[in-house]
């Protein structure tokens, strides 16, 4: 089979069905299929390994989003997560853009931040200017911590200080390549502190990497043609129309805090399951992007931004941290994640932020243009109605019948899923 995203009717399929789509598209193996398809991939053994008191495994569904053209790469996007309705909306948002080219992204390098809280500096001026005439010296010994790191990229790049108060606050930037990098950072730290006390006769109260990355960020960008939008609501709304009630709600987002609150939430939906489904810290990411939201702004606001280019289509982009890696924490040992990054055939941390933040910018367009156009609720009660239903006991056969009828009545509840079940098991 060539190897292309667009899987018609992927939702269809049965386990075994897409199973081997996914090894004819990405060259997954039969062992790979047979982990996935145990459905409790984490034996005990690895489980205690990567955390203590281990008593089992918590799963949550994992599946695949479709239609993705990244950089120009045909991909299929592993996500993790148990909300309906985020894998479908964002296959359904990067199949309106395959027509303008998809999605294209591109990554900083890789600076983390490391930060030395300094405490009771007697004269805190000249603290600064003796860590400014030792900067050098500083980066080197800090590199010595790190032989391998400094060899791969480089290591430490450079040492900043800022006056807090009383208080002062070092930073010291390393490129952490295909690392997430919180280990190699916080070693550097504590190999330095020591040096910086001589230096300044303050006290190194905590050394400890930041998460509010705003040197390692990526920006990612999509076109969404007017023609594709007026399309996608079958012909109910013209495209500028549909273009237009986008702009608005993110003229909303930018302005009310309430609202980018939910807005930049459900470009996390996306993030998230990405992050999740290839072992990076997704509590990280969260903590990150949410800062980043409001740095160097007045408030809180909009992750994205979206504007109508010459032509009248809509133009979606969006800057955001993104430390994520390849090597360390579960991306090497949790077996769904090295399938994960399999999937997506990745060579480098910053190509794995590229595919990540183009997600999000899908899950967060397609999100506005449901509450724009045809209301959020309608696609996300479909696959809410399945659920209720289940909860309630019907049978496989019975479920999307009692799904379609709640629907339909727009009573989706659990009373009235059980009223349901006992008019069909009395037929």
């Amino acid at each position: 089979m060539p190897k292309t995203s667009a899987l018609q009717e992927f939702y269809k399929k049965t386990l075994d069905e897409r199973l081997q789509i996914l090894k004819e598209t990405t060259g997954l193996s039969d062992e790979d299929l047979a982990q996935l398809k145990k459905y409790s991939a984490l034996d005990f053994e690895t489980a205690n390994r990567m955390i203590e008191n281990v008593i089992g495994t918590f799963a949550l569904p994992f599946g695949i989003a479709t239609n993705f053209i990244i950089n120009g790469r045909e991909l299929l996007i592993p996500m993790a997560i148990e909300e309906p309705s985020v894998i479908a909306a964002a296959s359904n948002a990067a199949k309106l853009s395959r027509s303008t080219g998809g999605f294209k992204a591109k990554a900083s390098d890789p600076i983390m931040i490391g930060q030395i809280l300094l405490v009771n500096a007697k004269n805190p001026e000249k603290a600064i200017k003796e860590l400014m005439i030792n900067k050098q010296k500083l980066i080197e010994f800090a590199n010595s911590k790190d032989p391998v790191l400094c060899k791969i990229t480089g290591g430490a790049k450079d040492l900043q200080v800022r006056k807090l108060h009383k208080m002062l606050v070092v930073h010291l930037l390393v490129n952490c390549g295909d690392a997430m990098g919180a280990n190699a950072v916080n070693t550097m730290l504590e190999g330095i502190a020591p040096k910086i006390e001589e230096l300044t006769g303050a006290i190194a109260r905590a050394k400890i990497l930041s998460n509010l990355a705003v040197h390692r960020t990526v920006h990612a960008e999509c076109i969404w043609s007017k023609k594709e939008l007026e399309e996608s609501t079958k012909g109910q709304v013209k495209g500028e129309d549909v273009v237009e009630a986008i702009l608005q709600m993110f003229d909303f987002a930018e302005q009310d805090p309430f609202r980018a609150t939910t807005h930049n939430k459900g470009i996390m939906n996306g993030i998230d399951a990405v992050v999740l489904a290839t072992g990076n810290d997704w509590r990280a990411i969260e903590a990150g992007a949410h800062s980043f939201a409001s740095f160097g702004k007045h408030q809180y606001s909009s992750l994205t931004k979206y504007s109508k280019t010459k032509e009248g289509d809509l133009q979606g982009e969006i800057n955001i941290p993104m430390a994520v890696g390849l090597v360390g924490g579960a991306t090497k040992t949790h077996p769904i994640a090295k399938i994960s990054l399999k999937i997506l055939d990745v060579q480098t941390a910053s190509e794995l932020a590229e595919i990540i933040a183009s997600v999000g910018l899908a899950q967060n367009f397609a999100a506005i243009r449901a509450l724009a156009t045809e209301g959020i609720q309608a696609g996300h009660m479909k696959l809410h109605a399945k659920n209720v239903a289940v909860n309630a006991g019907a049978s496989k056969e019975m479920v999307d019948k009692i799904a379609e009828q709640m629907i339909a009545e727009k009573s989706v509840n659990a009373q009235r899923a059980q009223e349901l079940l006992k008019q069909y098991q009395n037929k």
